[in-house]
């Protein structure tokens, strides 16, 4: 395929990012899309004109991300709303209008575990900055096989490595199932298919983290994600990006708000270089421009209070060492070892019913809110990672631990006097985002 140097380069992507590392700026970064090409540039124009450091995003709608395009071009042709961009229906021209001056790098975020069409329309239109993976692109909720997502996204590397291309990745491997997975296996997994897109010649890439459940366990992973990656990614252009919690998310604002703020301290902390937000609004729906730009505005704000510099126990990094040198060992090419260390049961993901998913691993919260393992199936972790003779989850453990994170923050912001009743919304049945990773 022949496509145009890109304007908005997926290097140029990166360097911002670096840039304002350098100016001691952490990057800050909506989950934002609209059907309507005009309120998506108002969107990343609002994005660009923020009182922060940020770098825009196009997000795909659902029909788009499924690959049914016929859906997609009757809902604009019917003036149907979408929750997200139709980048490969719009078109080049329509997309061209949408991004034109914006002044920003902008990313195409998807969660397509075909991206073929997205990926060759994003190029057309000048840019080349995305994100996805074939294993969390394809585990945690598609419902092809694994070996079908290795062979698209060995296709779209491809097209990503063309020439006259300068494309950035990032995986989303370190956000697997957004809740519930212990940070060993999160770490490991953003750094396999780190070095998946460095195999197939993506030489910019930046590896995910999403906050979890403990703020320790949480400046562990992302240091522990941040020392591996200089080893084992030092050919390659990267960087760290910390997602705020990718679970039930608290129903008051300021609850959410907290939590959003406290996910900028985590990468703020830990050296991290790029965070995605989330926004008051999103136990309920999608999020207006207005609020985006408040949830930008007020992380980049938290990101610059003084606090203590993080230190690194060493529990994470060994766990996902022991992972990740377990898989390169099944296999020279990336791709094929992660396809063995799934059938294998190298790597497992808890609560996970992909069917090529081994689903012999599961975890809990302890005391502290902490992720363990109550049973590692056959992943070779160290010793240390597992607590012998703990208890499975039971329906009704599930359920608490699930909604470990609304409860915490929500009885925090309530118990510091900080809001006003709770929302008399009924909060929707899990991310309203789907699309929006």
């Amino acid at each position: 395929m022949t496509v145009e140097l890109a304007r908005h380069t997926g290097r140029s992507f990166d360097a911002a990012v670096r840039a304002a590392a350098a100016a001691g700026r952490l990057v800050v970064q909506p989950r934002m899309g609209f059907g309507d090409a005009a309120q998506m540039r108002a969107g990343l124009l609002a994005v660009a004109g923020a009182r922060a450091a940020t770098v825009g995003t196009i997000t795909i709608d659902s029909y788009t991300r499924t690959g049914n395009l016929v859906a997609a071009e009757r809902a604009i042709a019917g003036g149907q709303a979408l929750n997200g961009f139709p980048l490969a229906t719009h078109g080049r021209a329509v997309t061209g209008s949408v991004i034109r001056g914006v002044g920003v790098p902008i990313q195409v975020r998807h969660g397509s575990p075909t991206p073929q069409p997205i990926i060759r329309a994003m190029l057309l239109s000048g840019m080349s900055a995305t994100e996805g993976g074939p294993v969390s692109y394809c585990l945690p909720y598609g419902r092809i096989p694994l070996a079908e997502s290795l062979a698209n996204w060995d296709e779209t590397c491809d097209l990503l490595a063309a020439p006259g291309v300068d494309a950035h990745v990032e995986t989303f491997g370190g956000c697997m199932l957004g809740q519930l997975c212990p940070p060993g296996l999160l770490v490991a997994l953003s750094l396999l298919e780190g070095l998946y897109f460095a195999q197939r010649g993506i030489g910019s890439v930046s590896l995910s983290y999403a906050q979890q459940t403990n703020e320790r366990q949480d400046l562990d992973a992302v240091l522990a994600l941040r020392g591996l990656a200089a080893e084992l990614l030092s050919a390659v252009d990267h960087h760290v990006v910390v997602y705020t919690y990718m679970g039930v998310y608290p129903r008051t604002e300021a609850g959410a708000r907290l939590l959003n703020d406290s996910a900028a301290r985590l990468a703020a902390r830990t050296g991290a270089m790029r965070l995605i937000v989330k926004t008051t609004a999103e136990a309920f729906r999608i999020p207006t421009i207005e609020e985006n730009v408040a949830a930008l505005e007020s992380a980049a704000t938290a990101a610059t209070a003084p606090q203590a510099a993080a230190t690194e126990t060493g529990e994470v990094r060994a766990e996902a060492r022991a992972l990740v040198d377990a898989v390169l060992d099944l296999d020279d090419d990336v791709g094929r070892a992660l396809a063995k260390a799934f059938a294998l049961g190298v790597l497992d993901l808890p609560f996970c019913l992909h069917p090529d998913n081994r689903g012999l691993s599961r975890s809990y919260l302890d005391v502290d809110g902490e992720l363990r393992w109550s049973d590692i199936g056959r992943m070779p972790v160290p010793s240390f990672a597992t607590t012998t003779g703990s208890a499975r989850l039971t329906s009704s453990g599930l359920l608490r631990a699930l909604t470990y994170v609304e409860r915490k923050f929500d009885d925090q912001a309530l118990s510091a006097e900080h809001v006003p009743e709770l929302e008399t919304q009924t909060p929707t049945t899990g991310d309203p985002h789907v699309p929006h990773r």
